[in-house]
């Protein structure tokens, strides 16, 4: 094993090891890494030292020896509402970084990863793809629901509500006192959940064991399994690069389909892909999801809170509905393909288990997870949408549009940040036809933060939700739903058309045809010819803003990212 020969060429390493307590025996053992997101920070990370521990238990017994390693993530919602969510995408980056340096500084054999949040596991997933040794993911699962079903995705909405004086002071300090009433990553199918699906759908995780309730028995056991499989791997030298293949992440984009995924997947699979050394990119999902159904009543698009996910059966189960599209052969961390890995878990009580869960709240499979003969949707949640305005794509969740806005024609009103477009939204100067741009949002611009409040604010508008579009270089929250088109590419900020749109530019959505175009200026119609002239004469008279930040982190993220539509990657 690795850690075995770097022992013959670095003698320190034994003594420094034993001055952390090792026993003599536990240097000849396999050296497992067990890297988690645990800290005080949020909901999704306070309560996975425990598993990280239940991780070192499992490595234990089956004959090897753990050393724990920290790298917290934050936030996303926590950091709403101001410069903190600028520090949201960077931050998978950093983690990523970290963990390469924790691991390759210091050899070991195979590693444990356990996370549970928007950044936390795409950073673990982008890592182990890095770092390339014997690896398996532990997620940790999904908070309760509050009373009367409430989740935090809400908590945007009702805030609007109390702005525009529709609740009381004290009802939303009730929503917000109740929303989040265990530890796990939000209920609802946002970033944090999707994630954690699409780890177990790329075959880096023990069948059946992401998006668990947090609080549930049956992810203490997965936990200690997870530890002893990592074992087996350090064994067998089975690598990541070894399973997960262009056929492992077509998996995961037809499940991304199937359970509406969050529109953050767009940068965090590709810049994933990246790091196993594969080339994906935006187009594969509007080519995978135009023929992959949609399956899940989940929020914030269908009915049930994230935790009844696993009751359904979870992505199993989903799998199940969708095997005809999938590759069964690719090879999973069990050491088994997905194929052999679902027949065994229709022998060995799983499903069973899921059933006792879903009994409890009187509900049936279908109930959460529509059978592939009677589909939510028939092609998928994700759209690509390109033209003059975004030539190198945009994103729209249009499982999340309202019907009326699939296809448009609006007038821009731009806005330069986030703040003053709210300001507008939540003080009715945007009306029912326009188009809310808001520009310079993107990766090179601030780093790329959530236009959360403002997606909200426009949703829960009955004014607006289905009369307006807000499009954007920035992105959104995995929570978000309503007419928001994002990751505009070219960003304003490298001087794409977005940065160049000026009052009452007439902007065409049809996302059927995957249109995102500007037809005409000052209110009046135009032909291409025309509309490209006019911009080439504004692109004369452009000029970048000044830098955002001069230094720390996200100055150097700002210089380094790639385009939203290739992940937002630092490269």
């Amino acid at each position: 094993m690795i850690s075995q020969e770097i022992r013959k060429i670095a003698p320190e390493m034994d003594p420094l090891r034993r001055g952390m307590g090792w026993e003599v025996e536990d240097l000849s053992k396999p050296q497992i890494i067990i890297e988690s997101t645990f800290g005080d920070s949020h909901p999704g990370s306070a309560h996975l030292l425990n598993f990280a521990n239940n991780a070192v238990s499992g490595v234990s017994n089956m004959g090897g020896k753990a050393a724990r390693y920290f790298a917290t993530d934050i936030c996303d919602g926590m950091a709403q509402g101001h410069d903190g969510i600028n520090y949201s995408l960077v931050s998978r980056d950093t983690i990523a970084s970290l963990i390469e340096i924790h691991a390759n500084a210091t050899p070991f054999d195979a590693g444990v990863f356990i996370s549970s949040c928007d950044k936390g596991v795409p950073s673990h997933l982008m890592a182990i793809g890095r770092i390339n040794i014997p690896s398996i993911v532990v997620t940790g699962g999904v908070m309760e629901a509050g009373p009367n079903l409430l989740t935090l995705e809400q908590i945007g909405m009702y805030s609007a509500m109390y702005q525009r004086g529709e609740i009381t002071k004290e009802e939303l300090t009730y929503y917000k006192h109740n929303a989040c009433p265990s530890c796990g990553a939000c209920s609802f199918m946002g970033t944090a959940s999707t994630m954690q699906v699409m780890a177990e759908a790329l075959g880096l995780m023990l069948p059946g064991s992401s998006l668990m309730p947090a609080t549930c028995e049956d992810l203490q056991k997965v936990s200690i399994e997870a530890g002893k499989q990592a074992v087996k791997l350090a064994k067998m030298k089975l690598k990541p690069r070894d399973m997960v293949t262009i056929k492992s992440f077509e998996n995961a984009i037809i499940v991304h389909a199937a359970i509406s995924g969050s529109s953050n997947s767009l940068l965090h699979i590709p810049a994933i892909a990246n790091e196993f050394g594969l080339e994906l990119d935006a187009e594969a999902f509007d080519r995978i999801h135009r023929y992959a159904p949609y399956l899940l009543n989940i929020r914030p698009a269908g009915k049930w809170p994230a935790e009844y996910f696993y009751y359904a059966g979870g992505v199993p189960a989903i799998m199940e509905e969708v095997k005809h599209l999938l590759h069964l052969d690719v090879m999973t961390v069990t050491g088994k393909t997905l194929g052999e890995n679902l027949e065994d878990l229709k022998n060995n009580g799983y499903y069973e288990r899921c059933n006792t869960y879903l009994e409890k709240v009187g509900l049936t499979r279908e109930d959460v997870i529509r059978p592939l003969s009677n589909p939510i949707g028939t092609n998928g949640a994700i759209a690509i949408l390109e033209g003059n305005l975004a030539p190198e794509g945009a994103v729209v969740k249009h499982s999340a549009v309202p019907k009326e806005m699939h296809k448009a024609i609006l007038k821009a009103k731009p806005f330069d940040s986030e703040e003053e477009a709210i300001d507008a939204v939540i003080k009715k100067v945007i009306r029912p036809g326009d188009a809310v741009i808001i520009r310079y949002e993107g990766p090179k611009g601030s780093g790329m933060p959530e236009m959360f409040y403002t997606t909200e604010a426009i949703a829960s508008d009955e004014e607006l939700s289905s009369t307006i579009a807000l499009i954007t270089d920035g992105r959104f929250s995995g929570a978000s739903k309503g007419p928001a088109i994002g990751h505009v590419s070219p960003e304003a900020a490298v001087g794409g058309p977005i940065a160049l749109v000026e009052e009452d530019d007439l902007i065409e959505i049809d996302i059927e045809n995957r249109i995102l175009e500007v037809i005409g200026v000052k209110g009046e119609k135009l032909n291409k010819e025309e509309v490209s002239k006019i911009f080439e004469e504004r692109k004369k008279s452009w000029t970048p803003k000044e830098e955002k930040y001069k230094s720390g982190i996200l100055s150097i993220f700002s210089k380094n990212a790639v385009s939203p539509m290739k992940g937002g990657y630092m490269k």
